[in-house]
């Protein structure tokens, strides 16, 4: 993977208030990439863990892409968290520009930044998204299976040929059983070939839902019992 090297001045940046706020973080990776991103801090009389918050970074789809990061808050957690729902971890919702895909070494630049000058526990770094962010949550986590502590990709596909290197990452995928636009069969492969390698798989296929899991995978009481519950390996 290529070097990631924080911008200039990108960590002198005070931490965030509780509550939605607006960051911006470039970064030095195969070339210069410039993230903006929503921020969700827990509630201001939260009780921080002694080690830090968790993290929890959402990708979103490609109808989210562009420069306006009101589009980040149509679907999925940034949706529930601008309606009110507050969460006990922090939130960091990034924008990629129209026309691009997610970048797994722009990623890893921003959970660097993230863990380096906010109160986070880096051994609680989790990622999910849903379409193309479900691609991008699969993709990132091949890439770099030994900075997160778990993944729940939502109707995405990943690359199947290197998914056993997640035979140590906690996953639970999420797809709707109807869906026309990423087929089920691309992360059903993921998941088997993970399950194979030995991994630690949940996958909740809804029968009568299309491409928009989302909904259903993120009023799962469950995930976020299920996401708070993990701390990456020391093994891989």
């Amino acid at each position: 993977m290529a070097m990631t090297v924080p911008a200039a001045g990108a960590a002198s940046i005070a931490a965030p208030p509780a509550g939605e706020s607006v960051q911006q973080f470039s970064a030095v990776v195969a070339k210069r990439v410039a993230l903006s991103y929503l921020i969700w801090m827990p509630p201001a009389d939260a009780e921080r863990p002694a080690s830090g918050w968790p993290l929890v970074i959402f990708l979103h789809g490609s109808g989210e892409r562009g420069d306006d990061l009101a589009q980040v808050k149509a679907h999925g957690l940034p949706e529930l968290a601008a309606a009110g729902q507050a969460f006990p971890f922090v939130l960091v919702a990034p924008q990629v520009p129209s026309d691009h895909a997610w970048d797994s070494d722009a990623l890893e630049a921003l959970r660097a930044d993230l863990v380096a000058r906010l109160p986070i526990d880096a051994d609680r770094v989790l990622m999910t998204g849903m379409s193309m962010g479900g691609y991008g949550t699969w993709n990132y986590a091949v890439d770099y299976p030994d900075r997160l502590a778990g993944i729940a990709p939502v109707c995405g596909i990943g690359d199947s040929d290197r998914a056993e290197r997640l035979r140590g990452l906690p996953v639970w995928a999420f797809h709707g059983a109807l869906d026309d636009s990423v087929p089920l069969a691309g992360d059903q492969e993921m998941v088997d070939t993970v399950r194979a390698a030995g991994g630690n798989v949940r996958f909740t296929v809804y029968p009568d839902v299309g491409h928009d899991a989302w909904d259903r995978a993120y009023a799962e009481k469950d995930l976020y019992d299920w996401l708070l519950a993990q701390k990456r390996s020391s093994v891989r």
